[in-house]
């Protein structure tokens, strides 16, 4: 691809990893070429890096694409998810899922990427609703402020939740930060 070419959230090869444009901006110096300074995210590890590129440099579109699939199951250090238009199933390990393993229910729907038919991530939805299977119980008089207390829901996430939550209720939670949205009425 030409570097004319690159837009926000366009997806490029360098140095052998996948990197998708978060920022970008065109710079005419008053004499000579066009500069493209971008903001480039490793859709591998998350870093962040700055690269600029004159007019008329080439560079190597990645090869990346999404799926919606299903969660299945964990085996040991993999997760298995399924395809839910040609029920082919992948194993994405561990390490690629972090922290999100605490999100993952049986059918889930998430999107995985794959970079060279080779899946490197996962994306979940913005919102999960779990259920409050341990609460610490509220203190009375403790309401003079936002107070709030630990819950664990049943994947064993601890998240923390107002004082009124109690144990055997739905809640809400943003995938992104882990935090407590609302309470859910079943």
């Amino acid at each position: 691809m030409d570097v004319n070419e690159l837009r926000k959230n366009a997806k490029v090869e360098l140095d052998g990893h996948p990197y998708i444009v978060t920022e970008f901006q065109f710079v005419k110096p008053g004499k000579g070429q066009g500069l493209y300074k971008c903001k480039l995210k490793n859709m591998i590890t998350g870093s962040v890096i700055d690269r600029t590129w004159r007019s008329g440099e080439r560079l190597t579109a990645a090869n990346v694409e999404s799926h919606k699939m299903q969660f299945l199951f964990a085996s040991g250090e993999a997760f298995t998810f399924m395809n839910t238009e040609n029920y082919e199933q992948v194993e994405v390990q561990a390490d690629l899922i972090g922290d999100d393993k605490y999100f993952l229910l049986d059918g889930i729907e998430a999107e995985v990427l794959f970079y060279n038919s080779r899946p490197v991530g996962v994306s979940l939805p913005s919102h999960i609703v779990m259920d409050v299977t341990e609460c610490e119980p509220g203190v009375k008089g403790d309401t003079a402020t936002n107070v709030t207390k630990g819950a664990t829901v049943q994947t064993g996430l601890v998240v923390q939740v107002p004082l009124f939550i109690k144990k055997g209720e739905r809640i809400k939670i943003d995938t992104r930060n882990k935090a407590y949205v609302e309470r859910v009425n079943s």
